[in-house]
């Protein structure tokens, strides 16, 4: 008898659409702190090629080339940067109501030191500093937008620990 039992899945990567792939990059390796895997390099549409292919699949016929570059976080999550010759250059509008990705999130215990540094390269802080536990436990979350107008988390803990403690219950 086979038991098909379900398991949790890792994450791999996230894509990000940039309006300039030179300084996401360096946006992200001097901010994040994050490891260039693959420079800035550019990929034209052709169909000789198992990537070429994929690509046309992905992105349709209304291209001919784009840029890419490959980075990742400490743990191993990989960005994936794209950025479009014709697409818009501005993130559309924060709604998180819709449907779709709302943000990510990073983690990093010095929350106050990244996010002036972010704030420093060009983005924005969107919300105060806030405590989950106020004077119980020291877990801090806050919003920022990057220089290009992506919207993503920062926590100062674990995604486990500042969950299991109940971070909702009174």
């Amino acid at each position: 008898m086979t038991i098909n039992k379900n398991y949790p899945k890792s994450f791999s990567h996230i894509g990000i659409t940039v309006p300039d792939i030179k300084k996401a990059v360096k946006f992200y390796s001097e901010v994040m702190g994050w490891y260039i895997i693959m420079e800035p390099s550019t990929v034209k549409k052709e169909s000789e090629t198992a990537i070429g292919l994929m690509c046309i699949d992905v992105f349709g016929d209304d291209w001919e080339t784009f840029e890419i570059a490959h980075m990742s976080t400490s743990d191993g999550i990989g960005i994936e940067l794209f950025s479009f010759p014709n697409g818009v250059k501005e993130a559309p509008e924060f709604n998180p109501f819709n449907t779709g990705l709302f943000h990510f999130c990073i983690q990093d215990p010095d929350i106050e030191g990244l996010t002036k540094k972010i704030v420093d390269y060009g983005g924005k802080q969107r919300m105060p500093i806030r405590e989950y536990y106020p004077n119980d436990k020291p877990y801090k979350m806050v919003y920022v937008q990057d220089p290009f107008g992506i919207v993503f988390e920062i926590y100062t803990h674990s995604y486990e620990l500042t969950y299991s403690s109940g971070a909702y219950a009174k």
